[in-house]
């Protein structure tokens, strides 16, 4: 088009232009930049108008999951919102179907059927209430109390089972053992929180709304985990980073009115052992007129890939498979409690060598013995504290460069790569997160401001003896 109005481009027809860059784009070859300033109100309408010319429409896209589904309802809840009058409100993308208000819907990631009791067009900060949407469009329901961002909307339990068919039959002709898991729509990635602290409401009275604050700023927020301390009962907030915590301490004061109290912030370790150990315990308790009596003997080993979890010796009689449940059951509540910190366990592979229980014994029992036979066997064999490596990308000036790579080599870290970036170096790097409290701040004190940084857990990693030793100490458990 270029050489057929090569003479003066501005003869070239505006329905023709917009075809070829709507081409260019589709086919990724070209990206059509827009200049302008939401700010000042300038160019915000025709970045609007060049979505809907060039950006592909739903008719234009095929995924596997739509002919799943054909013309059933398939959505994505992207985005929660609390509102005090209305409740949580969430914010869809539909793929598939129509959606329609006043209609029931199944929600694939909880199992549950929810009834929409409104559904929404929204424009900013207004809504116009409408009665159905097609595909491609966002809407805004009212009425989903359990969903929460990521989870996958579909019209019914049986839409959800008829495409799960459908994707086993296309798993048999195309060999693609993935397509079933592809039934729930890509949500956010949420890595595990890596910082946590407690808790507490103003007054007893409070607590109650507390939790119910927190509950709802969970929906908004599936990067956010609140759990009650075993121990003391207390709330214990977790959390992607110390910025984060702040934001959600200060949402709670100011959408909720409620002065809450945070703990010291901590950094969420875990543990696992280094050579295996053996332990045997009976637990015999009488109860009423019932006597519960049972006798176990297991293994705790370091676990490797092709290890399972959880192994039964081949000599146990076939009447522990009855057991099986109480006996995983106390298995994986000791995995929530270290020998160590109390943090929880990973990498710790269980073999059950005896299990011998008097008839008539509850199934709690059962557990109860287990779990204490496991933190025996723990408590024998070599300990081990895994702390949090995190990913960290430094953005800066040149003239900082030296001082920033200083800096991180006093906080334990492994520098990978210093990248060029137009006129910035960037530093990627591995460092450990207990290094990296108030580190925003100390970053800019060394750049004069001038830095940005990235942040994101990246694994687990054993810390060495001297470490480990000072942590222990810190910790008041030397």
């Amino acid at each position: 088009m270029l050489e057929e109005y090569s003479e003066d481009c501005n003869l070239i027809p505006v329905e023709k232009l917009q075809a070829a860059i709507r081409r260019i784009t589709l086919t990724r070859s070209a990206v059509p930049v827009l200049c302008g300033s939401a700010l000042k109100n300038k160019g915000v309408q025709p970045l609007l108008d060049a979505i809907t010319l060039y950006l592909p429409s739903p008719d234009d896209c095929t995924h596997d999951f739509m002919s799943w589904y054909k013309d059933d309802l398939c959505a994505l809840a992207f985005k929660v919102v609390h509102d005090r009058q209305r409740g949580p409100m969430v914010f869809v993308r539909i793929y598939s179907g129509m959606m329609k208000a006043q209609s029931a819907v199944y929600n694939v990631n909880k199992n549950c059927t929810e009834r929409m009791s409104r559904l929404l067009l929204p424009f900013a900060d207004q809504q116009v209430e409408i009665s159905s949407l097609s595909p491609g469009n966002i809407a805004l329901t009212v009425g989903l109390k359990q969903t929460a961002t990521g989870d996958t909307i579909v019209s019914s339990k049986a839409s959800a089972a008829a495409a799960a068919r459908r994707a086993v039959r296309s798993e048999e002709k195309t060999k693609d053992r993935k397509s079933q898991d592809n039934l729930v729509l890509a949500g956010v990635e949420i890595p595990e929180p890596v910082f946590f602290c407690t808790i507490e409401p103003p007054s007893v009275a409070k607590q109650f709304d507390l939790e119910n604050a927190l509950r709802c700023l969970q929906l908004e927020d599936p990067s956010l985990k609140v759990r009650t301390d075993p121990d003391s009962g207390q709330l214990i907030l977790c959390g992607m980073g110390e910025l984060h915590i702040e934001i959600i301490h200060d949402r709670i004061r100011r959408e909720y009115g409620l002065e809450t109290y945070l703990g010291p912030l901590q950094i969420a370790y875990r543990e696992t052992i280094v050579c295996g150990s053996r332990a045997s315990d009976t637990l015999d308790r009488t109860m009423g007129d019932t006597r519960h009596q049972v006798t176990v003997e297991l293994e705790v080993r370091p676990l490797s890939e092709d290890i399972p979890l959880i192994e039964y010796s081949a000599n146990l009689p076939s009447s522990v498979n009855s057991y099986k449940e109480a006996i995983e059951n106390g298995i994986h509540g000791c995995y929530l409690t270290g020998p160590l910190l109390g943090s929880p366990l990973q990498d710790v592979g269980v073999i059950v060598h005896e299990v011998s229980v008097l008839p008539g014994t509850s199934m709690t029992v059962v557990s109860a013995c287990v779990s204490r036979c496991m933190t025996k066997a723990l408590k024998m064999s070599e300990k081990q504290i895994l702390e949090p490596m995190m990913s960290l990308e430094i953005t800066m000036g040149e003239d900082h460069l030296s001082r920033v790579l200083a800096d991180l080599s006093q906080r334990r870290g492994n520098v990978g790569a210093i990248q060029d970036r137009l006129d910035s170096k960037v530093v990627l790097a591995h460092v450990p997160l207990a290094e990296l409290m108030g580190y925003s701040t100390d970053l800019r004190t060394v750049t004069s401001g001038t830095a940005t940084f990235t942040l994101e857990l990246s694994n687990y990693e054993a810390m060495n003896p001297q470490e480990q030793n000072s942590l222990l100490r810190k910790k008041g458990l030397v």
